[in-house]
């Protein structure tokens, strides 16, 4: 009988302690997010970086950080500034494995040398091939940029096989004027860039389909806020110089999130107050965790827009071949 008791005793005890366990519900992970790519993905231009001992400039202002706060996902935010597609393959997608839910991954201008080519088309006429550049990045993107995206692409899906994925392209920079000091890009060469932005994004477009993937088409949601105008959402020529020719803030919260957040996770992000406040204070944690990949981080090399410079050797003799007073010119430039 003691026996017995001792037995009932021990089983009551430990119905006590699993049956909370059993009626208590599952707590469960956030989804993982990975958001791959370059220096428009990682938020350059929003002139506020996370201090993750890298110069990738990752931005909690920047759209992956904004629709992971706003829905609660686990992010590793892996894009940074200056990375082609071998950089995206040899140091960011490592990040991904089969438990990866959700992927963004902006990448292929830098492939293209968009960067050099606006440093080309920002001088001015008389000493820059600014037709010659654009000529070389359309053929780049048409000849030899498409099966480098599918290569990439076979790689992500191999990677996360069960992860929604969604490429991002390209907004157009320009609206048909120059209001910087000390640019000179003509009305003819903003259109021929807005077009090389948009034959990018057919080629990245076509490229995700193939794959199985979304597109995530910026464009119309960036009219209006073009460089120069009224409402830019687009840095102009900028100090630093590295935050020229990329979206500000405004641009991820109100052009890149809702072209993004719908795709990617199934409706679109409103960026309100919370979710900014959100977003910055995930800061201290995300740096943490892209720390453990900084030395690979270190290897990619930046692609920078570079100021025009008209008191070079080089620049002198383009003017004394053109005909032009340089310091004419120059002074005509600062009124």
């Amino acid at each position: 009988m003691i026996r017995t008791s001792r037995f009932a005793v021990l089983g009551a005890a430990l119905a006590g302690l699993v049956t909370p366990l059993l009626v208590l519900p599952a707590q469960a992970a956030a989804p993982a997010y990975v958001a791959l790519g370059d220096s428009y993905a990682s938020g350059t231009g929003t002139r506020s970086y996370i201090a993750d001992g890298t110069s990738c400039q990752r931005s909690t202002a920047a759209y992956p950080s904004l629709i992971a706060a706003a829905r609660g996902y686990a992010l590793n935010f892996r894009a940074c500034s200056g990375a082609t597609i071998t950089d995206v393959t040899n140091t960011q997608l490592s990040a991904l494995t089969s438990a990866t839910n959700y992927v963004s991954i902006s990448v292929g201008g830098n492939d293209a040398g968009f960067a050099d080519v606006l440093t080309e088309c920002a001088q001015p006429g008389w000493m820059s091939n600014c037709d010659g550049a654009i000529n070389t990045a359309q053929s780049f993107v048409n000849a030899t940029l498409p099966s480098r995206l599918s290569t990439l692409y076979s790689g992500i899906r191999s990677r996360s096989p069960y992860a929604k994925v969604v490429v991002v392209g390209y907004p157009r920079i320009f609206n048909g004027e120059d209001c910087n000091a000390f640019t000179w890009f003509s009305p003819a060469e903003e259109s021929r860039l807005n077009q090389t932005a948009d034959l990018l994004n057919s080629r990245l477009a076509a490229a995700a389909s193939a794959a199985g993937f979304s597109f995530a088409n910026p464009t119309s949601r960036f009219i209006g806020h073009a460089v120069c105008d009224a409402d830019e959402w687009i840095n102009g020529l900028s100090n630093p110089i590295s935050e020229s020719y990329h979206p500000k803030a405004t641009g991820h919260s109100g052009g890149y999130t809702p072209a993004v957040s719908p795709l990617l996770t199934g409706a679109a992000v409103a960026v309100t107050s919370q979710v900014m406040a959100d977003s910055a204070a995930s800061g201290d944690s995300q740096a943490a965790l892209q720390q453990q990949y900084a030395d690979a981080d270190r290897t990619i090399e930046p692609e920078t827009f570079v100021a025009p410079d008209l008191s070079t050797p080089a620049a002198r003799r383009a003017a004394r071949r053109a005909g032009v007073d340089i310091e004419r010119f120059v002074e005509n430039s600062r009124r």
